[in-house]
């Protein structure tokens, strides 16, 4: 059981999300505005923010932006009627975990909350993991911190699992579409941009030059891996 905020001004749309979520056994309360939604993170912790970007009194995006800068470890599921890529790019690069667009299947919704949750550690504990080491790079699973030569990363939960997930395999390189699978926990083709935004933003968090990434590489048309054969 987790207790999920939902941000959605349609009151048909919100109650669907609440129904189904709460068909899994979570708890779930739903705000009609940012400001209902600022008020309800400030008083108590949320497994899951499940957030429109269309509101009356403001964009999501930047309020997205503004939680992600604030808070790197709550998991964002973006729930909209912008469904063009451009629209899909820009909500993952302020931070987003995972995007759905309206109009959605309930049983998409429910998988898709439950492998955020899965990977934020707070439906299924993992057996504990021993740190891994890959210079420069240490991640410790137990505790979801990493470092780069000692520096703490702030990395979100799925940049953490993306990133432990190339370190797991150093020089192995996957596709898109395998990383969408193991790290996201589903199939479905079309979602390659979930990937791309997320790498660019775990590079911008752990390459010295994001514009020349020396640690995850591009292997073109095929995929990425993360390459420590330099200790770049």
């Amino acid at each position: 059981m987790a207790d999920i905020l939902v941000v959605e001004d349609e009151a048909d749309i919100a109650n669907l999300v609440r129904l189904h979520l709460e068909m899994l056994g979570h708890r779930v309360l739903c705000c009609d505005t940012l400001a209902y939604g600022r008020r309800a993170l400030e008083s108590r912790e949320w497994a899951l923010l499940v957030l429109d970007l269309s509101l009356p009194d403001g964009d999501g995006l930047g309020f997205c932006r503004a939680l992600r800068d604030a808070d790197a470890a709550l998991p964002i599921l973006m729930l909209t009627a912008r469904s063009s890529e451009h629209d899909r790019v820009r909500g993952l690069e302020t931070g987003a975990d995972d995007y759905l667009a309206k109009p959605f299947g309930v049983l998409e919704l429910q998988a898709r909350v439950r492998a955020l949750l899965r990977r934020a550690s707070l439906l299924e504990p993992s057996a504990p993991v021993g740190p891994l080491e890959v210079p420069p790079l240490r991640l410790d699973p137990a505790r979801r911190a990493a470092t780069r030569d000692g520096e703490a990363l702030e990395l979100t939960a799925t940049e953490f699992d993306l990133l432990a997930f190339l370190a797991r395999q150093p020089g192995v390189v996957f596709s898109r579409q395998q990383l969408l699978s193991e790290v996201w926990g589903y199939h479905h083709e079309g979602y390659e941009h979930t990937v791309n935004s997320h790498i660019n933003r775990l590079r911008a968090k752990i390459e010295r030059d994001p514009s020349h990434p020396r640690l995850i590489r591009t292997v073109w048309g095929v995929g990425y891996t993360l390459d420590v054969s330099e200790a770049a």
